[in-house]
This record gives structure tokens, C-alpha cells and sequence, in this order.
């Protein structure tokens, strides 16, 4: 039972080669031990692991090489931290429940099932809490789907059939990603964030991963790795919107911003 009365940050440990963050990358289980020990000391209260790279128009690997890439990794932290709360970054049932295995306790699923048939039923019988995010398509094409006749009701309406499927299966903990760039234009992630108060409505806890994404740096005129001041503005402006969960590369930036959002009030 994790208290979401104060925000809580998920750090981002990407067990792969082609994360559009390079300083992200983590391979060697060494780094990935560093990084989880950093951002546990920083203040991390969940460390989401993923071996598939999300990225638009990322290389789609086979199931068995995500699952190299993630499960060693998974039961080396469970082994050196057993008290850390491990998300699984994933849209595939079978890795979803090879993590859960291996010691992992959330799933965070770019899809919200629509990749995999399976995903729902798997959290269900897995009983673990379940983070849904809004994407169309494939991270290969979703590029292409930025078309909206009204993007917040639209994105309002696909969480409010996820969270029906998830009750009509008795999963209880489902927390919302809008998808900040996934399938949505610098602009219209903008706007999203601009609008994120209305996501209290769906009364289910707020997840904003915003973290150095191309949003910030596009917009800045800057790269990925020029964009840790943007992504601290960008978590702020989340925060004062009521977001619960803030996904990101930078633990130590996002718990100050917690801790001086939180002297507001």
C-alpha cells in the first residue's frame, strides 16, 4: 500500500540499447545495481524497469529478447534492495508476468492492453496494481496517429473503457498515464498538460511522465540531455495539476519539486 497523498516518483532504469535518452541506457547489471541505489537514496519510491524501447519508431524486438533484457535485471535489484517496488515497463502479458515472478509488484503498460489481449486478465490473476497509458497504434507508427476530432474527451473517453475492463475483472489499483507523446504532437501533449485536472474526474491516482521527452527539448531548441531544467518546469506545472506518480530519468530534481510544491500548501 503505497501513500499517494504526497507524490511519489518513479524512477526510469531502461535495460536497453536504443532509449532515446542515451544517458538512460543501462546494460551491464552493475549499472543497473548504481542506478536503482542512486535513485532509491534520492528518494525513488518505485523503479520502473523496461527492456523494450517506447520511442517513436523504435526497433520492435522478439518477446524472448525483451525478456533477457529485463528478468536478471529484475531479480538482481529484488536481491541487493528487497524492499524495492519494481514496475515492469511492458505491453506483453508473458513479460508482465515473468517480472511479477521474478520479483517485480506493478505493471506499467504503454498499450493499456490493446497491444496484448492477454494484459488484462494477467493483472487480474496476478492481483497487482496496473498503470494504463493512452497510445494508438505501435511505438513503429504512432507518429503517423496524431489526428484528433477532440483529444481530451477522446483520451478521457479510452481511460474510461480501460477502467471499466479493469473493474469488469476485479483489477482494483489502475492508475492513468495520459501519454504524453505517444501519438500526440508537441502541441497537443501541451494541451494535455494544460487540461490535466480534468483527469481527477476519472477518480483513479495520476501518473505524468514528461521526462526530457521532445515536448521540452523541441520546443527549447535543445537536446535530450540539455533537458533536465525543462523536465523540473514541466513536473512542477504537473504537480500544481493534481499529478500523483512523476515518471523520470532525474529522482533527486523531481523529489526537491515535490518537497517545495508540497510547502504550498
Amino acid at each position: 500500500m503505497i501513500d499517494l497523498s504526497s507524490p511519489k516518483v518513479m524512477g526510469i532504469i531502461n535495460v536497453t540499447p536504443d532509449s532515446f535518452f542515451e544517458g538512460s541506457r543501462k546494460g551491464a547489471v552493475h549499472e543497473i545495481l548504481q542506478t536503482a541505489e542512486k535513485m532509491l537514496e534520492e528518494g525513488a519510491t518505485f523503479l520502473d524497469v523496461g527492456g523494450y524501447s517506447s520511442r517513436p519508431g523504435a526497433t520492435d524486438i522478439l518477446l524472448n529478447e525483451e525478456l533477457d533484457r529485463v528478468i536478471d535485471p529484475i531479480k538482481a535489484i529484488i536481491d541487493r534492495f528487497p524492499k524495492a517496488i519494481i514496475s515492469i515497463d511492458t505491453f506483453r502479458s508473458e513479460v508482465a508476468r515473468a517480472a511479477i515472478d521474478a520479483g517485480a509488484s506493478v505493471i506499467n503498460d504503454i498499450s493499456a492492453g490493446h497491444l496484448d489481449k492477454m494484459m488484462l486478465s494477467v493483472v487480474a490473476e496476478l492481483g497487482v496494481p496496473y498503470v494504463a497509458m493512452h497510445m494508438k497504434g505501435t511505438p513503429q507508427n504512432m507518429k503517423e496517429l496524431t489526428k484528433y476530432d477532440d483529444l481530451l474527451h477522446e483520451v478521457m473517453n479510452y481511460f474510461s473503457s480501460v477502467i471499466h475492463d479493469c473493474n469488469q475483472l476485479g483489477i482494483k489499483d489502475v492508475i492513468i498515464d495520459p501519454g504524453f507523446g505517444f501519438a500526440k504532437t508537441a502541441e497537443q501533449s501541451f494541451d494535455l498538460l494544460n487540461k490535466l485536472d480534468h483527469f481527477h474526474h476519472l477518480d483513479r491516482p495520476l501518473l505524468v511522465g514528461v521526462s526530457r521527452k521532445s515536448m521540452i527539448y523541441r520546443t527549447l531548441n535543445s537536446t535530450a540531455e540539455e533537458a533536465l531544467n525543462g523536465t523540473s518546469v514541466l513536473n512542477t506545472v504537473a504537480l500544481l495539476k493534481g499529478a500523483q506518480i512523476l515518471r523520470v530519468h532525474d529522482v533527486k530534481e523531481a523529489v526537491e519539486a515535490i518537497k517545495l510544491v508540497n510547502e504550498l500548501s
